[in-house]
């Protein structure tokens, strides 16, 4: 999926002998601000685009949903797909990347601390936690929302859950910023890059082999605690298996998150009138998370491969070939939202709410931590409201990472001002 420098313009009209050349530019670092025209141009003309890679973009709602929820459809080859040859202790991923029945057991092992009615207990910590930052964003009233609200929150809780001490967060967010990038296809990424994944991956599996045998002996009230029990039982989690769980946990737990509190907070600033209207009506928050998911992915896309042979959007996949599935595109489908352009925070409001959007998959690999991120970002709307807090960029354009599966801003400047009149308790 290399970039090239075209003068094509992302529309309809677009010959479909560019439209490879178009999408492929979405790539491209210049649109990562905004690759949805282009996204747009390859939906329009095709569903699916073979890559350099060997594998098809699939650019469909439809298409995506069926591979999602069709077993037949293995998850469990992505490291070969995106990563050949590399070792799995420079990628740890676990049930991440796995099928049943592996991915069965070791999902069920960590299940049960991410249901939604655990996530809701942790409410009243997110809660507090969230009012803290926002307190110390309003006194200094310009601040990175990245480094200031959107890796804060999410890392903080996620590590809180794990039993990681709050002195070793600093190391745990650079260590996830080299495995997120890291799970672009190799061929992307830069030798640097590669060489801070693995260092990334094998400082983290050292952190938590050493962080599981303090807990062996001091028990707390934390899931490595309660892997670490699990483990000792015999053959159910081997160390490798535990190990990689953590480090898969900490990364995907707070990762996307971060995308999601600065992708939401861009929609509502770039959208006041969604934002007047939330404000106006609080209990569209829920709903709002959902449209903020949908609008701008957290998680741009994912992969599949074939088991056996099978039909997809009119083309036949043999046993052993592989798609990359394009969340950003899928969720701006006009055939599955209408207006998909448009963000509207009452399209997952009322009795008949819009399709669900595929930002946390489907099917047996749904996200695991879906109800704690919508938790935390239900809750930062809910304090942005609370305080009635008007917000402004400080930048015109803002600076991208360099990551395209969990695609998100790198920068982003802005001023956060408190209504005198809002009761702040």
């Amino acid at each position: 999926m290399s970039a090239h420098e075209t003068d094509i313009e992302p529309d309809v009209a677009t010959s479909r002998a560019d439209v490879p050349r178009a999408v492929f530019d979405a790539f491209s670092p210049e649109h990562w601000p905004d690759p949805y025209p282009w996204y747009a141009a390859a939906r329009a003309a095709d569903p699916l685009f073979p890559t350099p890679l060997g594998v098809h973009l699939v650019t469909r709602y439809q298409d995506c949903a069926a591979v999602l929820q069709d077993n037949n459809w293995s998850h469990a080859h992505e490291a070969e797909l995106f990563h050949p040859g590399v070792d799995q202790l420079d990628l740890p991923t676990s049930f991440l990347w796995m099928d049943p029945p592996d991915h069965t057991r070791l999902r069920g092992l960590v299940s049960k601390a991410f249901t939604p009615r655990t996530v809701a207990d942790l409410r009243p910590r997110i809660e507090r936690l969230v009012t803290d930052l926002f307190d110390a964003i309003i006194e200094a009233r310009e601040v990175d929302v990245i480094t200031a609200l959107a890796y804060p929150l999410p890392l903080t809780i996620i590590a809180e859950l794990l039993g990681a001490p709050a002195e070793d967060h600093p190391n745990l967010q650079r260590w996830s910023g080299a495995l997120a990038r890291g799970f672009d296809p190799d061929p992307l990424l830069l030798p640097e890059e590669r060489d801070a994944r693995s260092q990334a991956a094998r400082e983290f599996v050292a952190y938590f082999r050493a962080l599981i045998t303090r807990r062996r002996a001091e028990p707390a009230d934390d899931l490595i605690s309660g892997l670490a029990a699990v483990e000792e039982q015999g053959d159910i989690l081997t160390e490798n298996e535990m190990l990689a769980t953590c480090v898969t946990l900490l990364v995907a737990g707070h990762e996307t998150s971060v995308n999601l509190v600065a992708n939401g907070i861009l929609a509502l600033i770039r959208n006041p009138d969604q934002y007047a209207l939330l404000r106006s009506a609080p209990e569209l928050a829920a709903p709002a998370v959902e449209e903020m998911l949908r609008y701008d992915s957290p998680v741009h896309m994912t992969t599949r491969l074939a088991h056996q042979r099978a039909q997809l959007a009119g083309h036949t996949f043999g046993a052993g070939d592989g798609v990359v599935l394009l969340f950003g595109s899928a969720n701006r489908d006009p055939a599955a939202f209408p207006d998909p352009e448009r963000f509207d925070i009452t399209r997952y409001a009322g009795q008949t709410p819009a399709k669900r959007h595929l930002t946390f998959s489907l099917g047996i690999h749904y996200c695991l931590g879906a109800p704690l991120a919508r938790l935390e970002m239900e809750i930062v709307l809910r304090e942005l409201i609370r305080r009635g807090i008007t917000m402004t960029p400080l930048a015109d354009d803002l600076a991208y990472r360099r990551n395209l599966v969990l695609r998100g801003i790198a920068s982003f400047p802005a001023r956060f001002e408190q209504q005198s009149s809002a009761a702040v308790p």
